[in-house]
């Protein structure tokens, strides 16, 4: 179990369009399965997230700070985390 809090879980069925055509999950539980099943990670820093998709080999080197935070797959948490979801 991934262990998503309820803050990561609420962003992330609020702004699920930004990645998705239409929603994937309408409950906190739904949203905490869909998460578990694609195996969303949560970070600490852009430097982190920045990290992520190096180690998973996609080339963001191009892209400025503000890009990678507003990428499609990356929600921005109140907490300053960040939850990465892959489509």
């Amino acid at each position: 179990m991934y262990g998503y809090d309820e803050e990561c879980l609420r962003v992330f069925l609020k702004k699920q369009m930004q990645l998705f055509d239409e929603p994937v999950a309408e409950t906190l539980e739904e949203a905490e399965a869909f998460l578990e099943d694609c195996m969303a990670q949560v970070v600490d820093s852009l430097d982190e997230v920045r990290e992520y998709f190096e180690e998973n080999g996609t080339d963001i080197s191009d892209m400025s700070d503000e890009e990678l935070e507003e990428a499609s797959e990356v929600f921005v948490l109140p907490s300053g985390q960040y939850l990465i979801v892959e489509g």
